[in-house]
């Protein structure tokens, strides 16, 4: 979603890189281009206009800390200011009642995901919290909304409440009291949401939530509508007391606009995203991770989470054992990737890795390129897979035809699954390796390392150094033919 953001906050980042100091007037100006980059993410404008002058009046005047250039201190002010923008740390609990069931209403526009979510927070609560939920569909509105949740519930085993001819206001209170027969815990109550804010649907929701007390309000609020998830946001909040809410469609191409400005115009906590359409694809909102994703910092915590939900301990030792002796086969890349596939989309968890997705932002990996590797490595033999310098070129014609691919596939395959061997071996090889299977993934060239800040910054002054010669050249040459004339 922060892909657009993230390389133009790098671009303001390497500029400041070549000031020694950060100064009233390259803070004025990195300011300004702060204002444009929030400004085209569809920020909201009160909240641009709050944050960039919290990050001028921490950067001017700010005392130079030694062996920290401007460009790193400019960095840090505005990931502070990020981090108080989406919120420090986030309650990822649910308020449980100390007697049973607990209530969690969710509420929002038609469109915004609430009915997914329930089934998303069904899961959470009965995984994770080990809790007994019961569905309950209040949107009578909507066709096929009841059936929707129903077959969601399905698929999870959950049971879902549902009486028909009956007003949602009673179905939200008939739904408590089938859990406290049933034994269930949690009741997850899924309303109805229009297409715009209205006085019906406010007051419908409003007598729900009067009549059952929740112990949790949820706005599902989707993360696509810009500055409409906003409006609609401040409209709920002024009428019902939420508490807290729930991003969805984070893994979408948005701007991003509406996760940065929500929780201040309405001073609520983002408490939950959704980050996929699977029915596991719900996670706590952590606003110190966001923040460092956004800025290209990384968020490593959430990676380590996701690769310990899917890679067994016992096989990670094993797998590191083979990097260190170097016997690394193209049957441990291919388990390697349907674990990566396991984790989620492959654009995001480069996100994840420090110096990674803030160069390969955008990067579009589908599933089907998964499918292309496997398929390759699937049509080599074992000693083809154990040992790939015996692959010649009809071994490669061979390959290519067993697996519906071309011999310029397989060849790609194989440089760079070598160059992977030796990243990994590499100072800092584990991003450089990832990079390296983005561009495996897209079919391109290896990514070597060299994409920390002090690396862009050489780049840049080389960059820099080379048209200035080049000018000069130019005007030389200009100078000689003039004289020959």
């Amino acid at each position: 979603m922060f892909d657009n953001l993230t390389q133009k906050f790098t671009t303001i980042f390497d500029k400041l890189a070549f000031r020694g100091r950060l100064t009233e007037k390259n803070v004025e100006d990195a300011c300004q281009e702060v204002r444009t980059a929030l400004l085209e993410a569809d920020v909201n404008i009160q909240t641009v206009r709050d944050f960039v002058g919290n990050v001028r009046d921490a950067a001017v005047g700010q005392q130079i800390i030694k062996g920290v250039n401007a460009a790193q201190q400019f960095v840090k002010i505005i990931h502070d200011r990020l981090v108080e923008l989406l919120g420090e740390g986030t309650d990822d609990s649910i308020h449980y009642r100390t007697r049973p069931p607990t209530i969690i209403l969710l509420a929002g526009l038609q469109g915004s995901g609430k009915t997914t979510t329930a089934a998303k927070l069904a899961r959470l609560v009965r995984d994770r919290d080990a809790k007994r939920p019961l569905l309950v569909a209040c949107d009578t509105y909507r066709p096929a909304a009841v059936e929707q949740l129903k077959v969601l519930g399905g698929e999870l085993a959950v049971p879902v409440y549902y009486r028909s001819g009956a007003d949602p206001v009673t179905l939200a209170a008939e739904g408590v009291e089938e859990a406290r027969r049933g034994g269930e815990d949690v009741v997850i109550i899924d309303t109805a949401g229009r297409l715009h804010i209205d006085e019906e649907m406010m007051q419908e929701v409003d007598n729900i939530a009067v009549d059952i007390l929740p112990q949790e309000i949820f706005l599902v609020v989707d993360a696509m509508t810009g500055q409409d998830a906003v409006n609609s946001a401040r409209e709920f909040n002024e009428r019902l007391e939420i508490s807290g809410l729930i991003l969805t469609k984070l893994d979408s191409d948005a701007r991003g606009g509406a996760a940065l400005s929500i929780r201040h115009v309405t001073g609520k906590p983002i408490r939950f995203a959704g980050v996929s359409e699977k029915l596991d694809g719900i996670e706590p909102f952590h606003g110190d991770r966001m923040a460092g994703r956004i800025l290209g910092m990384g968020d490593v915590v959430g990676l380590v989470e996701k690769a310990q939900e899917v890679i067994d301990e016992q096989e990670a030792l094993a797998m590191q054992r083979k990097l260190v002796e170097n016997t690394f086969t193209l049957d441990d890349l291919m388990q390697n990737l349907r674990q990566v596939k396991r984790m989620g989309s492959i654009s995001d968890l480069l996100g994840m890795i420090p110096g990674v997705g803030g160069r390969l932002a955008g990067a579009s990996i589908p599933d089907s390129e998964f499918k292309r590797l496997e398929a390759i490595i699937s049509s080599m033999t074992l000693a083809e897979r154990t040992r790939p310098e015996i692959i010649d070129n009809s071994r490669r014609f061979r390959i290519a035809r067993g697996s519906g691919t071309s011999v310029a596939d397989v060849n790609a395959l194989i440089k760079q699954y070598n160059e992977m061997r030796r990243l990994f071996g590499s100072k800092g090889g584990f991003g450089a390796a990832m990079q390296n299977l983005a561009g495996m993934m897209q079919g391109g060239k290896p990514q070597l390392p060299g994409d920390s800040p002090e690396d862009r910054v050489r780049q840049l002054r080389s960059d820099r150094e080379r048209k200035r010669k080049e000018r000069r050249k130019k005007k030389k040459n200009q100078r000689k033919q003039k004289r020959r004339r």
